[in-house]
C-alpha cells in the first residue's frame, strides 16, 4: 500500500552533498543517529514540561523534518560510505521506537488528548517497527510496508502539532483520527507480518 516512504530515494538525493561532506569529516552513522534520538527526546521533553503551551507544538514539525533528515543521512554513511556495523543496525532499529515513543507520547498529557488512545497508537507503532524487524529474523527483508509506516506517523503528527499550536481544541474530531490510525497501524503490522512470510515461503 502507498506510503510517504515511497518518497524516501528522492529525500536521500536531496541529501547525498551533506551526506558526503559528513562522512569526509569523519562523522559516523551511530553519531547521526543519537543525535536524532537525542533531538526527539528534546521535543518530547518540552512538550511533557509546558503541555498547554503552543510553542513546542509548533516546533513539533520542524523536530520531525530534521529527525527524518538524520535518519536518511545515517543510512546512506553506513550503506554509501561502507560503515555498516552490527551495532549500528541495532542502535539504528532501538533508536526509532525510542524516538517515537519519547516525541509522541507526551502528546497524551496536552489538555483534551484521549491519553489511552494516544498510549495505544505509540504501542501499535512501536509493534509495527518490530514486525518489520521480524521479517529479517524469518529470513526475510526489513519490511516497510504501510500504510502507516514510519514517515507517515511522524506526518500525521507534525500535523496534529501544527493544529493544536494554532488554538484548534481537541474534541471529537481527534478521537475519530486516533482511532483511524490505529485501525491504520493494526493493517500495517497485517502487512508487514503477512509480507514477510511470503517472501520466505
Amino acid at each position: 500500500m502507498a506510503s510517504i516512504y515511497d518518497l524516501k530515494p528522492r529525500f536521500q538525493n536531496l541529501l547525498r552533498p551533506i551526506t558526503t561532506r559528513l562522512a569526509a569529516a569523519g562523522v559516523t552513522p551511530n553519531q547521526i543517529t543519537v543525535a536524532a534520538i537525542l533531538l526527539s527526546v528534546t521535543g518530547g521533553a518540552a512538550i511533557a514540561l509546558f503541555p498547554d503551551r503552543h510553542f513546542p507544538l509548533y516546533c513539533v514539525p520542524v523536530v520531525l523534518l530534521l529527525r527524518m533528515a538524520l535518519n536518511a543521512i545515517d543510512g546512506m554513511l553506513a550503506r554509501e560510505h561502507d560503515m555498516q556495523t552490527a551495532a549500528g543496525a541495532f542502535l539504528n532499529e532501538i533508536g526509532d521506537v525510542v524516538s517515537d515513543a519519547a516525541l509522541y507520547l507526551p502528546f497524551a498529557l496536552i489538555p483534551g488528548v484521549p491519553v489511552a488512545l494516544m498510549v495505544a497508537i505509540v504501542m501499535l507503532a512501536v509493534i509495527s517497527e518490530m514486525t518489520g524487524v521480524v521479517g529479517v529474523q524469518v529470513g526475510g527483508s526489513r519490511r516497510y510496508d504501510g500504510p502507516m509506516g514510519k514517515s507517515d506517523r511522524a506526518f500525521l503528527f507534525g500535523l496534529l502539532g501544527l493544529l493544536l499550536a494554532a488554538g484548534l481544541e481537541p474534541g471529537p474530531w481527534l478521537s475519530f483520527a486516533c482511532y483511524a490510525v490505529i485501525a491504520l497501524l493494526s493493517l500495517t503490522i497485517l502487512n508487514r507480518g503477512r509480507r514477510a512470510v511470503q517472501e520466505v515461503t
